[in-house]
């Protein structure tokens, strides 16, 4: 009795651990899945279903933070290049599940979230295609642990390469999952790095309502799922965004929220990949981002250094 009170009270310190701005997704993500794996969640399906409606509310949060027609103008001339990347990504994706024999929804994620933006295009897509909350840990550790190598390896490499700043820029937003790693690793190269990358990143976060739009049109087409809600959500915040400027200083509290309370879902989903699901997952899931991450960074850095994307 007195262990499991012990368990619960460590699992509430650490979930209001997460609320403190200075925890960021990856530490989250990090602590619950060490939590899930040496301690064991108390909680298992109660914390399924605190994931998914705090993810769900999160992306609607985030939508307070976009700049509709900023975005676009800024992305205009990327926009071909991007659709190239996302497609081309998908598509491999989708063939090294097959190869792999990776659980299909999971599959789906990983490629997701290596096409577009990492951690919120899997939280956007999560929802659509009714994935579990072990599933969305999977594909996220995948996709967090992709990103913080690359924080690391990608300004070394592209010194090594001979990269111009904008070749650097182009190639990291087009090979790297999260904007934050992105706008770290641009940064790490120079300023014209950073503001290539990071705009041509944006137009890559584009993405994401169209294709889980997309996703949602099909799901429901087959009568999984009716039409999720928070996409609606998500939009409507980004447009009063825009269109309601003068209150800047409501909305940006707001998106500060949803980013922090993403950091909490995220320690939430870690918390449910306890030793048994891991153990029913295997390594294919993290086979299939290691290989399309490094396909992706190895045909972009090529093209790039060719000189088809500039």
């Amino acid at each position: 009795m007195k262990s499991t009170l012990g368990l619960k009270a460590l699992f509430w310190i650490l979930l209001l651990g997460c609320c403190w701005p200075r925890v960021s997704a990856p530490m989250a993500l990090v602590a619950g899945i060490a939590f899930g794996i040496v301690v064991g969640n108390p909680w298992g399906a109660t914390t399924s279903t605190w994931s998914r409606r705090l993810l769900q509310a999160s992306v609607v949060g985030l939508g307070f933070g976009m700049n509709l027609p900023e975005l676009l103008k800024t992305g205009r001339d990327a926009f071909l290049y991007t659709a190239i990347s996302i497609s081309f990504t998908m598509a491999a994706g989708y063939l090294l599940g097959r190869f792999f024999k990776t659980p299909r929804r999971t599959s789906t994620l990983i490629s997701f979230g290596t096409a577009i933006c990492g951690g919120s295009a899997i939280a956007a897509m999560a929802p659509v295609i009714k994935a579990e909350s072990e599933e969305t840990g999977v594909a996220l550790a995948s996709v967090f642990t992709l990103n913080s190598i690359a924080l690391l390896l990608f300004p070394p490499v592209g010194h090594l390469l001979g990269m111009g700043q904008r070749q650097f820029g182009l190639w990291s937003a087009l090979a790297i999952h999260d904007t934050s790693s992105v706008v770290g690793a641009a940064a790490a190269y120079g300023g014209l790095a950073l503001a290539i990358g990071t705009t041509v990143k944006l137009t890559r976060a584009l993405w994401i309502m169209p294709s889980a739009l997309l996703a949602a049109w099909f799901t429901k087409s087959e009568g999984k799922v009716k039409f999720p809600l928070f996409i609606i959500g998500f939009i409507a915040a980004a447009a009063l965004k825009t269109v309601l400027p003068q209150l800047d200083p409501v909305w940006h509290p707001l998106n500060s929220v949803a980013k922090q309370s993403l950091v909490v879902t995220l320690f939430l989903i870690g918390s449910g990949l306890t030793r048994e699901v891991l153990g029913r997952t295997g390594i294919k899931p993290l086979a299939q981002g290691v290989m399309l991450w490094v396909i992706v960074s190895v045909t972009s850095s090529i093209a790039i250094m060719c000189g088809w994307i500039n």
